[in-house]
C-alpha cells in the first residue's frame, strides 16, 4: 500500500510545472530579442502581471497576463519544434496570481486546497469556463508544437498562455501557419525569436468572465547571421477561418490602431527597413 502512495504521489509531481509571477522579466529576458520585452502601450492595462513559465527547474517562455481580461496579452518564445508528440490536453492554473507568496509552480485547479474555488476564479481563468464552448478552443499562443522538448511542450498547457480561440481558426489556417508557414519561413535561422498575442475583444465565455479576444497575432525575428535578420507577421479576426500576413512594420501599425495605443514588438531591432 506504501508503495502504491509513493508512486501516486511521484506520478502528481512529475506533472506540476514551475512559473513564477515576476517584477520584471529579467529572469526569463532569453525569450525576447536582445532581452528586451515589446511594448504596448494600451489603455486600461494597469492590472497585468509577468509571469516566467517554468517547468522542472528550466524556463520555457515568458507570459504577460491580463488578470482583468483573464487572458494573456502575449506569450514570448523561441520557435524550436521537435519531434515529440503532443501531451494530453490538461489545463493548469498559476497559483501565484492568487497570492504571491503561494506554490511557485502552475498546478491542476482540483489541487490547490488551500484556496477557494471563488479565490482561484477571481484570480484568472478556470478549466470549468471552458465548458460546453463548442465554436470556441483553448488556442495556445505559445504552442506546444513549437517546442523542442516534452518538459516544454508540457509547460504550454497552463491557461495562462490560452485565449479563447474560434475553433475552425485554431484548427484550420491558424494551424497551418503554425505548423507548415513557420516551417518553411524559419528556414535559415539560427534563432527565431516569437511574439504571440490577442487582442481583447467586447464579447467573453462564461458568462463574461474570461475575454473572447477580437484578434489574434503573432510575429517573428528570425536570425540569419551575427549581421542578417527577417522579420514578418501575421493577424486573425478571431471569428473567421483566415490569416492574413503582413511585414513586421505592417503588423505594429495595425496592432497600434486595434489597441489604441503603440505597440513596437523588437524594439525597432528586427525592422526591414
Amino acid at each position: 500500500m506504501l508503495g502504491l502512495l509513493l508512486l501516486q504521489v511521484l506520478a502528481s509531481c512529475l506533472w506540476l510545472g514551475h512559473s513564477e509571477v515576476v517584477n520584471s522579466f529579467d529572469s526569463c529576458a532569453q525569450f525576447f530579442y536582445d532581452g528586451i520585452p515589446p511594448v504596448i502601450d494600451a489603455p486600461n492595462t494597469n492590472n497585468l502581471a509577468r509571469i516566467c513559465q517554468r517547468f522542472r527547474n528550466s524556463y520555457r517562455y515568458a507570459t504577460l497576463y491580463n488578470r482583468d481580461k483573464r487572458i494573456p496579452v502575449y506569450s514570448a518564445y523561441k520557435y524550436e519544434p521537435g519531434k515529440e508528440k503532443t501531451p494530453p490536453n490538461w489545463w493548469m492554473v498559476e497559483p501565484q496570481l492568487v497570492d504571491r507568496n503561494s506554490f511557485p509552480d502552475m498546478r491542476y485547479d482540483s489541487t490547490l486546497t488551500d484556496f477557494t474555488s471563488g479565490q482561484i476564479n477571481e484570480s484568472q481563468a478556470v478549466p470549468a469556463d471552458y465548458n460546453g464552448e463548442k465554436d470556441l478552443d483553448h488556442g495556445h499562443l505559445c504552442p506546444s508544437a513549437h517546442q523542442f522538448s516534452k518538459d516544454s511542450m508540457i509547460a504550454t498547457f497552463t491557461l495562462t498562455n490560452a485565449v479563447p480561440q474560434y475553433k475552425k481558426l485554431n484548427g484550420g489556417q491558424w494551424n497551418i501557419y503554425e505548423y507548415r508557414t513557420m516551417k518553411n519561413m524559419a528556414k535559415g535561422c539560427t534563432t527565431t525569436y516569437v511574439i504571440t498575442g490577442a487582442v481583447p475583444g467586447n464579447t467573453g465565455i462564461s458568462d463574461n468572465r474570461v475575454n473572447r479576444p477580437s484578434h489574434i497575432w503573432s510575429a517573428a525575428c528570425c536570425l540569419v547571421d551575427e549581421k542578417s535578420r527577417k522579420a514578418w507577421g501575421v493577424i486573425a479576426e478571431n471569428d473567421k477561418n483566415e490569416v492574413k500576413s503582413h511585414s513586421l512594420e505592417e503588423l505594429e501599425e495595425k496592432l497600434t490602431k486595434l489597441y489604441k495605443g503603440k505597440v513596437t514588438l523588437f524594439n525597432n531591432a528586427c525592422s526591414q527597413k
